[in-house]
């Protein structure tokens, strides 16, 4: 049987008790909550990457919205809309070829 010890959505264990499945369930602490979320993204990112799927790509800013709420990452829309002022977005899909610097 498969094992797995990872962070999952609020209503995984709901969802696992009406299928009759088994769990231990816990809650992260805030130290563990952040790097669990952090791990997920990469996990929801790699799925993204490998099937450009619209489900997956909902997973993506779940995750990014889990994280914006952590009190390190509460000024991150500002940093975004500064940084989008100053560089711009990707709205114009422009790709660049050159050598780095």
């Amino acid at each position: 049987m498969p094992s797995y010890n990872k962070l999952v959505r609020d209503k995984i264990p709901q969802i696992l008790d009406q299928k009759g499945i088994s769990y231990e369930k816990r809650v992260a602490s805030p130290e563990e909550y952040k790097v669990e979320l952090i791990k997920k993204l990469g996990e929801e990112v790699k799925e993204f990457d490998e099937d450009g799927d619209l489900e997956e790509l909902a997973d993506v800013v779940e995750v990014v919205e889990a994280l914006k709420k952590l009190p390190e990452y509460k000024g991150v829309e500002e940093s975004r809309r500064k940084k989008r002022e100053a560089r711009g977005g990707f709205d114009q899909k422009i790709i660049l070829k050159g050598e780095k610097q």
